[in-house]
């Protein structure tokens, strides 16, 4: 079968014809619907993170169950289903609660999911080592579905563990409408009614905020961009902030922007850096970063991805085009999600 493959840090991913896989033992075979091109692959193929290849990359995957591996029971051949990413060690403390995204084994696990250190789901097939790593898409298509499991749920489950704060009276900062911004947007608009505040350097992206029900937009890149913010949510400052990007502008501005009693959360993984010295972070603000989520959290994001209430910005490539679609994210030009479909 036609796969991607991450062979070393450094080299770009290689197209390769490799065995179909047969499920063993409590194993699933997937036949995959479609995968997700993500970002964090980039620091997958730059080496930055230290993964041993080679294995088949694509870590945002849906499909339809291929075969049951000995004593898998519940499922059955043909079932639409979603998996869940952070593989743990499935017995700890928080995998035991679904946070496999929190494993307390984590550093000694030989792989960190599929596509991340385990083979993938840029293949014609998969095999997902547990059936608890699988959620039911009903009637949703899987090409459509996949970047849920990380475009959506990494967002739902900051957004989650803010709720509390984000009160009909209280601001939301989002900055970077990329993929995982998209989805926050939506996110926000169908679980809360704080007022929301998209910021981007692209004026594409923040028309796209607009579209997505974002309250106000402003360029992050203007040199007013602070004190527009400031102007709008007045002493109380931001309560909620989500920073999709990470680099050092997108922390300087929501850590500027952030009141008492508030939340800053850094997804993106831009580089950038947040000093603390006594006295100088708000009062009573806490600081989140957050990695993925809980696998009953990507239960919640299905359901609203069903309900209608959420959807992914997605364009759809084959398994030969992916060097030049990790080109585009690279430089930026991929709008929304790219989804490989074999």
């Amino acid at each position: 079968m036609k796969a991607v493959r991450f062979i070393e840090g450094g080299r770009p991913p290689e197209i390769v014809d490799i065995a179909k896989p047969e499920p063993g033992p409590g194993e699933v075979l997937l036949r995959i619907g479609g995968a997700g091109v993500c970002h964090s692959d980039l620091h997958v193929l730059d080496g930055e993170v230290p993964f041993k290849g080679p294995f088949t990359l694509g870590h945002e995957n849906a499909g339809w169950i291929e075969a049951l591996g000995q004593g898998v029971t519940g499922w059955k051949e043909g079932d639409a289903v979603a998996v869940y990413g952070p593989w743990g060690c499935g017995s700890c403390h928080h995998c035991q609660t679904s946070a496999e995204n929190y494993c307390e084994n984590h550093a000694s696990l030989p792989t960190f999911g599929g596509g991340l250190g385990s083979d993938g789901g840029m293949a014609e097939y998969m095999i997902v080592p547990d059936p608890r790593l699988l959620v039911p898409l009903g009637e949703l298509d899987p090409a459509q579905a996949a970047p849920l499991s990380d475009a959506a749920l990494t967002p739902y489950h900051a957004i989650k563990a803010a709720q509390a704060k984000l009160t009909p009276d209280a601001t939301v900062l989002v900055t970077g409408i990329g993929g995982l911004g998209q989805m926050a947007l939506q996110i926000l608009k169908a679980t809360c009614s704080s007022r929301i505040v998209a910021t981007d350097i692209s004026a594409d992206k923040l028309e796209t905020a607009r579209k997505l029900g974002a309250d106000v937009v402003v360029n992050s890149g203007s040199k007013s961009a602070e004190e527009e913010i400031r102007d709008l949510v007045g002493g109380r400052g931001v309560t909620v902030a989500l920073d999709f990007v990470g680099a050092q502008p997108t922390i300087d501005l929501a850590s500027s922007l952030i009141g008492r009693d508030s939340r800053l959360t850094i997804v993106g993984l831009a580089g950038g850096t947040l000093s603390y010295n006594a006295n100088t972070m708000p009062y009573g603000s806490q600081v989140m970063v957050p990695y993925w989520g809980t696998r009953a959290e990507l239960i919640e994001v299905i359901a609203l991805a069903r309900s209608g209430q959420i959807k992914a910005d997605i364009e759809t490539h084959d398994l030969d085009e992916a060097a030049t679609v990790y080109d585009r994210l690279r430089e930026g030009k991929v709008p929304g999600r790219a989804v490989l479909v074999p």
